[in-house]
This record gives C-alpha cells, structure tokens and sequence, in this order.
C-alpha cells in the first residue's frame, strides 16, 4: 500500500512527459513546414530577381535537378533550376562554387536564359575581405550586375578575363583574385550550359552525369 502513491506520482508524470513531447512534435511538425514555406518564398525571390520580368510562368523553384561536373561548376552536386514560359525552356539558374576565391569558396547564382546570355550573377555566400573583396556582393557594388546580358559571344570567350589580364571584366583595386575567379566561374557555367544543351530542362527531376568535354 505504501507504494500506491508513488505509482500515482509516477503515472502522473509519465502522463506529463507524453503529452510534452507529443506538443513539441506538434510544433516542430507546425514550425518546420513554416520554416520551408518561408525559404522557398525566399529562394523564389532570389531566383526571379536574375530572369526577365515575366520571363517564366512556372515554380522555377520547384522545377530542378542535381548536376556532376566539378571541372566546370566547382563542386560534386550542383542543383539547377529550371525557368519554362508555356511549356517552353525559358531559363537555367545553376548554383556553382567558385573553389579558389582569395579568402576560401564562393557560392553563386548563375542564370542562363534560353539564348545562352546571362540573365544576372548573385553572390550566395562568401569569405572576402572586408572593403577589398566583398565588393562582389550586390549591396556594395555594381560590379556583379555587369554580367546580364553577357554570352560566350560577347565577349568572345578569349576575352572572359579581367582587364588585368587581357580580358574585359573590371578588377578590384587590390584585389584581383576573387573577380578573376569568379569571372572564371561564370564562363565555366556557360559553357556547362552549353555543352548541355536542351538535354537540362527535358532530364526528369534526379541527377544528371556530365562530363566536362559534352553530355
């Protein structure tokens, strides 16, 4: 008998502890599906913000595939967005890695419009210095949003340098490396883009195998 309330006491918060977790599941479930709502609406935004206004119909955001080409996107996996207008290719957002920024990786969004220009470049993420090289970040300078509208004719592909070296892309006074990498870079992706051709908006939604030299 002299158990009885200790096994009440027991129960009681056995009782407690269930009903604790199952309102934390509850809200992380709530809380997790708002947190993905909210990242998508974000990412959505960031992808329209470099394709043309009205330029796709669809959920680029929705509509991607996993790439593998480190020779050319700088990382294993590289995700690429699809842009369709009616039913049509419209354009790609691709997210490569620059590997040998000054300070470390850079992560960008490149987006390929469907004639093969740059609809806009946008730095994700990166380790610059401060004043010199995070001048590549939109909020600092205009420098990034000199590549909308570039191709591989234009410059002709033997001019994608920094002026520094012969190209046409401005430097940084005291900092050549990021923007020669990134320069780099987003050749590199064109040419992904175009080796690849329509084969990345007709591939199923799973990943795709490339080599650097074709498909």
């Amino acid at each position: 008998m002299t158990n009885r309330p200790i096994l009440v006491a027991a129960l009681v918060l056995a009782g407690f502890a269930v009903c604790g977790v199952g309102v934390v599941a509850i809200t992380h479930d709530l809380t997790a599906e708002r947190i993905a709502a909210n990242e998508h609406q974000a990412l959505l935004r960031t992808l329209e913000a470099i394709v043309p206004e009205g330029g796709t119909d669809n959920d680029i955001a929705a509509d991607h595939i996993e790439v593998h080409n480190y020779e050319l996107l700088g990382a294993t996996n590289t995700r690429v967005y699809r842009g369709r207008r009616d039913g049509q290719p419209a354009a790609l957002v691709l997210d490569p890695l620059v590997p040998n920024g000054y300070a470390g990786p850079i992560k960008l969004l490149v987006s390929v419009l469907a004639d093969g220009s740059l609809g806009g470049v946008r730095v994700v993420s990166h380790h610059e210095t401060p004043g010199l090289g995070d001048r590549i970040e939109e909020q600092k300078s205009n420098w990034v949003k000199s590549f909308t509208g570039r191709s591989l004719e234009d410059p002709p592909i033997e001019l994608w340098r920094v002026k520094r070296d012969g190209g046409v892309f401005d430097q940084f006074t005291g900092a050549t490396i990021t923007p020669r990498a990134i320069v780099q870079a987003v050749k590199n992706t064109l040419l992904f883009v175009q080796q690849q051709g329509d084969r990345l908006y007709q591939t199923a939604p799973e990943a795709v195998s490339a080599k650097a030299g074709g498909s």
